[in-house]
């Protein structure tokens, strides 16, 4: 068999997986690419591969970046099946429309502008038809029940924990004598979140293919309802209104949760009003209530089979049309306002953030993974001006970043949930759905604590699988050599940089004396390095 790495591949985003058999070829997802011009280029080039021949897509879940090409695959021929979870299946319902319709809006806004400029117009990536289209290829499969692709492939789905429906695919792909089997973590949870059950432990594989989101990081251990509370109550102190990029699905309900729990216990000032203004967020809740036999033990004695109760507390409102949404922002008084996008690339959000980053009374609440190149990104990195749906605005407001809220698991528990992989080992683990600096520390933690041999591999790279053995077959695609060559000189870079960390770290703490000139030297240094690469407007 043949497996070819099509996206999330260097990168956090657009999550694809072709495999190939004697007998058939089919996708474990068909995820957009997000982030930075250039990456999201990629969603318009054309599929590698003839999608008129594919049989099926194993979809591990339904944020965007996993299933979001999905219209364009049905759009450009393909006629085979969907599977997934039913909670995913019913997310997808509401998730892939409304990428259409951002497909269609962005569109028509950069035809507006290209007419004027006397260019040529741009089509959509798909279309809303493409989408209700792409929906009636979707089939449900439970938990844990074993489903065929023909004879010779085996299916099994087990709660990944990261959102509702979120799967890892156990595949075993039986060649002449030779049953291998490929594990797919998809987007792992971390374990312990509010309304979503534990990841499930796999026992062993031949082949693991494993998310890097938090690869070198480690989620904070602390208080979280209580953190949101004084984040809360400092922002109302001053008059401000605390606003939450959010990602519809997912870390919205665990916020309703996270707020509702706070009103239910008497320590949340019940005048606050908390407002919930994202369409998609608010159908996603509502697919979130119906799919409460995936809840796990804690929600379930919260709420009972009555997920709807997630919702209702007074304080909670509602906000449907834009209209009520752009009122919000000409409203007196402060309140808490949950919207979408997460990274604060599009949708309603950016009209409260231009209303709100120029007030240093307000708070922007960072709660979740922010994509390099995203505006989420910039702004958690600081920048003092940025540019909101056409005008400049400064950047005064509170930023505020609350990780532990992340619905990937960190450095730590993917190490864990890796350890489980015994029987057998895997032969090789290929790190996908990162960034470079998080994959390089989870491949050197997998050498020598795991003691697994691990790869990364960039966009187009494939294997040949032969049981237990596999040979690398690396990417012809000319901007991917450019990146390998990029890549091992950066690394080589960075290196040194930690090396010269370390040192200047110790002269510090061993002669106190140094930290003034050093830090000095630090900010000369760095400004130098800004007017170096200022030619390439980096």
């Amino acid at each position: 068999m043949r497996l070819e790495f099509l996206g999330a591949a260097h990168t956090v985003t657009g999550s694809c997986y072709l495999l190939e058999t004697q007998e058939r070829q089919f996708l474990v997802d068909c995820g957009m690419f997000q982030g930075s011009k250039r990456i999201r280029e990629l969603n318009y080039e054309n599929f590698p591969f003839n999608p008129a021949g594919i049989e099926a897509v194993i979809l591990t879940h339904a944020h965007v970046d996993h299933c979001g090409l999905i219209p364009k695959l049905v759009k450009d021929g393909f006629k085979g099946t969907v599977y997934a979870t039913q909670a995913t299946c019913d997310l997808a319902q509401i998730m892939l429309p409304d990428s259409a319709f951002i497909q269609q809006s962005d569109a028509e806004s950069f035809n507006r502008k290209n007419q004027r400029r006397g260019e040529e117009p741009v089509e959509p990536i798909y279309s809303l038809e493409d989408a209700a289209e792409a929906l009636k290829h979707f089939v449900s499969v439970p938990y844990e029940q074993e489903f065929m692709l023909g004879d010779n492939v085996k299916i099994k789905f087990f709660d990944a924990g990261h959102i509702i429906g979120s799967a890892i695919v156990d595949l075993q792909i039986t060649e002449g004598d030779k049953t291998t089997k490929l594990v797919f973590s998809g987007d792992l949870g971390q374990p312990k979140q509010p309304i979503i059950k534990d990841p499930a432990i796999i026992n062993g594989a031949d082949f693991l293919v494993v998310e890097s989101t938090y690869g070198d990081r480690q989620h904070k251990l602390y208080d979280k309802e209580t953190k949101l509370l004084e984040i809360v109550n400092d922002t109302m102190d001053r008059g401000g209104n605390v606003i939450i990029p959010s990602f519809a699905v997912g870390r919205t309900q665990t916020l309703l949760y996270y707020f509702h729990n706070l009103w239910k216990q008497g320590r949340l000032d019940g005048d606050i009003p908390i407002i919930l203004d994202s369409p998609l967020a608010i159908n996603a809740t509502r697919i979130f209530m119906k799919n409460f036999q995936d809840f796990d033990e804690e929600a379930l004695q919260m709420f009972g089979d009555n997920g709807e109760r997630l919702t209702e507390f007074p304080q909670l409102r509602i906000c449907k049309t834009p209209e009520e949404s752009r009122a919000l922002n000409s409203s007196e008084g402060s309140a808490i306002i949950i919207s979408a996008s997460g990274m604060a690339d599009a949708g309603r959000i950016l009209h409260h953030l231009k209303h709100n980053l120029w007030r240093p009374e307000s708070t922007i609440l960072f709660v979740g993974y922010q994509a390099e190149g995203s505006l989420g990104r910039r702004l958690v990195e600081g920048i003092k001006r940025v540019r909101v749906m056409g005008e400049e605005v400064a950047v005064k407001a509170q930023i505020q970043v609350l990780n532990g809220f992340s619905a990937h698991a960190d450095t730590n528990q993917l190490m864990e949930w890796i350890d489980n992989f015994q029987k057998p080992k895997p032969a090789k683990i290929f790190i996908v759905h990162g960034e470079a600096q998080g994959q390089e520390f989870l491949k050197s933690r997998i050498q020598k604590e795991y003691q697994g041999e691990a790869y990364i591999p960039f966009r187009g790279d494939a294997v040949v699988i032969h049981g237990r053995a596999c040979e690398l077959q690396p990417s012809n695609i000319p901007e991917v050599s450019v990146e390998v060559e990029m890549e091992e000189q950066l690394a080589i870079f960075d290196a040194e940089y930690r090396n010269l960390r370390h040192k200047v770290l110790q002269l510090a703490v061993r002669q106190p004396k140094t930290m003034e000139p050093l830090l000095k030297a630090i900010t000369k240094g760095f400004n130098y390095l800004k007017k170096l690469f200022a030619p390439f407007n980096i």
